[in-house]
C-alpha cells in the first residue's frame, strides 16, 4: 500500500474544502431522507397535474433558450417547436404538458413559437411543426416530428429517462422527491470499509468499495460523490508540478489540458480550472468535446451543488456547448 505525499494530501485538503466529506454521509442522508418524506404539494399548487401554471412547462424565446441548455445538465429538457398556425402542433401540446406536470420534475417542457423565435428551429434544422427535442447534458439525444398519441409519447419519454438516469443526477433525485421514496440509509460496513481505505491511501481499495456499492445501488448519490473524490485524489497525486506549462504551451493537446485542469483544482485554482476547460470545450468536437466535457462534470462533483463556482461554470459550460 503506497501512503499519500503529506504535502499533495495539503493541497488537496484545501483545494476540497466544502467537498464531499467521507466522515459526514449519513447527516447528509438524513436530510435527504426528508425531503423524500416532505408531503407533495396539494391538488391546484403551481406543479400539479392540474390546471395553472407549472415549474416544470416553459415557454421558451431566442433571449432565453440558454436556459435549457443549463437546465439540460441535470433533466432532460423536451424542446416542443411549435407554431399557432399547425392544428397538428395544437393537438399535440396539450398532451406534452400533460405528461410533463405528471413526470414531478423528472424532465422539463420547453415550448418554443417558431414564429416569434425562428433562429432556435433553424438551430435545430426543423422542416415540419410540430417537432420535439431531447436535449440532454447541451446535446440534442433523441427527436420526433408530427403528433404522438399520449401512450406513445409516456412510453418515449420512459425510454428517454431510463437512457439518462445514470448520466443527469435531477433525475433520480425528482423521482425520490415526488415518489416520497427513503433515501439510503449509509451507516453500513461499506462505507466504513471504503472510507478507512482512503485514509489509508489505498485509493484501488476505496474505488472497488464504492463501485461494489454503486453497481447494487446505481442511484447512490453519496456513493457517486465519493468515488469522484476518491478518483480525483489518486490522479492528482500523481501529477507533477510542470502539468499547469506544458498545457498553456499546448492549447490543443486535451490530455495535458485535463491534467493541467487537476492540478489547479489541487492547488485550489477551482476557477481557473473549470475555466480552462471551458475554453477547451469551446475549441474542440466530436469525441474529444465529450470527454473534456465529461472531466469538469466530474470535477463539479467534487463541490457542493450550491457552490458558486460551479453554478458559474456550469453556466459557462451550458453556453460553450451551446
Amino acid at each position: 500500500m503506497t501512503r499519500p505525499d503529506p504535502r499533495k494530501t495539503a493541497a488537496l485538503s484545501a483545494a476540497l474544502s466544502g467537498a464531499v466529506d467521507l466522515g459526514a454521509l449519513k447527516a447528509r442522508a438524513d436530510a435527504a431522507r426528508q425531503r423524500a418524506a416532505a408531503p407533495p404539494p396539494p391538488a391546484g399548487d403551481p406543479g400539479s397535474p392540474g390546471e395553472g401554471p407549472s415549474p416544470w412547462v416553459l415557454d421558451v424565446t431566442e433571449a432565453t433558450f440558454q436556459s435549457v441548455v443549463e437546465r439540460s445538465l441535470e433533466v432532460p429538457v423536451v424542446v416542443e417547436l411549435t407554431a399557432s398556425w399547425s392544428p397538428e402542433a395544437g393537438q399535440l401540446s396539450p398532451v406534452l404538458e400533460r405528461a410533463a406536470r405528471a413526470g414531478g420534475g423528472t424532465w422539463l417542457l420547453a415550448r418554443v413559437d417558431l414564429d416569434a423565435s425562428p433562429r432556435i428551429g433553424q438551430l435545430f434544422g426543423v422542416q415540419s411543426v410540430p417537432t420535439v427535442v431531447a436535449v440532454a447534458a447541451g446535446q440534442p439525444v433523441d427527436a420526433f416530428a408530427g403528433p404522438l398519441p399520449e401512450a406513445e409519447f409516456t412510453q418515449w419519454v420512459a425510454r428517454l429517462l431510463d437512457a439518462l438516469r445514470d448520466r443527469l443526477p435531477g433525475i433520480r433525485a425528482a423521482e425520490a422527491q415526488a415518489g416520497g421514496e427513503p433515501a439510503q440509509e449509509v451507516e453500513d460496513p461499506r462505507f466504513t470499509a471504503a472510507e478507512d481505505a482512503f485514509e489509508q491511501g489505498d485509493y484501488a481499495a476505496a474505488e472497488a468499495a464504492y463501485e461494489a456499492i454503486l453497481a447494487a445501488e446505481p442511484g447512490n448519490a453519496d456513493a457517486k460523490a465519493a468515488l469522484a473524490q476518491v478518483r480525483f485524489t489518486a490522479r492528482a497525486e500523481a501529477l507533477d508540478a510542470d502539468a499547469v506549462a506544458r498545457a498553456d504551451a499546448n492549447p490543443d493537446d486535451v490530455d495535458a489540458q485535463l491534467a493541467a485542469a487537476d492540478l489547479e483544482v489541487a492547488d485550489n485554482r477551482v476557477e481557473q480550472a473549470f475555466t480552462r476547460l471551458v475554453n477547451t470545450v469551446r475549441r474542440v468536437f466530436g469525441d474529444e468535446r465529450n470527454r473534456v466535457r465529461e472531466h469538469l462534470v466530474g470535477l463539479f462533483e467534487l463541490f457542493p451543488a450550491d457552490d458558486e463556482r460551479v453554478a458559474k461554470a456550469r453556466r459557462n459550460l451550458a453556453s460553450a456547448l451551446f
